[in-house]
């Protein structure tokens, strides 16, 4: 069968980004800081059109964007209520214009490390070489949480990568690869999705965000001006903020694919046929994106699982046998592989008060 997807229509593959979802952990990050201000999600949640009850559920981006901008405009604030001062709606829009009228992307960079200065004072901003190999970093100038893996302080350094790399990428007029990311806190659960979102050379751990980068794009010359500004403005800043690399959008319909079908088990042919390609091209496509079936399909029970520990009463045996695990031992060892901890422990860390501070919305 020929790779239909290949030589298909700019309006298909456009159509297969818009129906791509994200880790609900995600979107649950970006609501901790109005729920400890005491605001209550679920209206947001409502008119979005977003259900986070389970943290294996995976949300439409544009439904992301559409719950991203909706906070913003609740809040008042484009920082999410996460900072010690907030970024008054207009900031986002500045830093565009701010970044706009320099000659080079590295010029770009340090514009938008001075303007970040003035309005977001907790985190600094900063962009070196060395040689071949350019570094972005982002440092707390302000402890942001007590707890270095609080889901704040994650979504904190999430979204401010993801909001420079977004707002480079449109400058630029064309992807800019990370080449290896290093991020200040534990691996998250819905850390999985990060290949998908950052690169897959994703380590963790350390007391600062460091991406790397090839140095000569920082010489790459901005493409944007004014006349452009006003269409990328609207809807933004939700919509650059969770904006999948281009070059793994199998690897991304595949994940949406098995989801979708759950509690189905599509096997390999099954999802070959719904992206119509064969069976072959398939794992060539997915292994140049530098994943496999395999992967994405043990990613995806790693989240069921863990979501299934930390939300439900399920027995630990039952949940072994429908994940597909021939015995409970084998799950066992699955799960301390993940994180550390028994499956009794990650089940009762989840019922401890102030832990997963996101996460209900009931």
């Amino acid at each position: 069968m020929p790779d239909r997807l290949a030589s298909a229509p700019k309006h298909r593959l456009r159509l297969a980004r818009q129906h791509a979802s994200v880790a609900s952990g995600f979107v649950a990050g970006m609501l901790v800081g109005a729920q400890r201000a005491g605001h209550d999600p679920r209206p947001w949640l409502l008119a979005a059109g977003v259900d986070i009850a389970s943290s294996a559920r995976r949300i439409p981006l544009d439904r992301y964007a559409d719950l991203y901008n909706r906070v913003v405009a609740a809040l008042d604030d484009e920082g999410f209520a996460l900072f010690s001062q907030a970024l008054r709606p207009g900031c986002f829009e500045f830093l565009c214009r701010v970044m706009l009228g320099a000659p080079t992307l590295g010029d770009a960079f340090a514009r938008a490390s001075g303007f970040l200065r003035l309005v977001l004072p907790d985190l600094a901003v900063a962009i070196d070489r060395h040689g071949s190999i350019a570094s972005l970093h982002i440092t707390e100038q302000r402890a942001l949480a007590f707890d270095p893996n609080d889901a704040a302080r994650i979504f904190a350094f999430e979204w401010l990568l993801r909001l420079l790399h977004g707002l480079a990428c449109w400058i630029a007029g064309r992807g800019l690869a990370l080449d290896a990311v290093d991020f200040p806190y534990a691996r998250p659960d819905h850390a999985d999705d990060y290949a998908l979102v950052y690169t897959e050379h994703s380590r963790f751990g350390g007391t600062r965000l460091t991406a790397h980068l090839d140095a000569n794009l920082l010489d790459l010359p901005t493409r944007r001006d004014d006349g452009d500004l006003a269409e990328f403005l609207d809807g933004a800043p939700g919509k650059i903020t969770m904006v999948y690399r281009r070059d793994r959008e199998m690897v991304q319909r595949v994940r949406d694919l098995l989801y979708e079908a759950l509690p189905a088990n599509l096997t390999i042919e099954a999802v070959a046929r719904r992206v119509h390609m064969s069976q072959r091209t398939l794992h060539r496509r997915l292994e140049e994106e530098g994943s496999g079936f395999r992967r994405i399909k043990d990613a995806i029970r790693r989240d069921i699982a863990l979501a299934r520990l930390r939300n439900g009463t399920q027995q630990i045996a039952t949940l072994a046998a429908e994940l597909g695990y021939a015995d409970p031992s084998a799950f066992y060892r699955a799960v301390v592989a993940w994180t550390g901890l028994s499956p009794e422990r990650v089940r009762r860390q989840s019922r401890t008060p102030g832990d997963n501070a996101a996460l209900s919305t009931r």
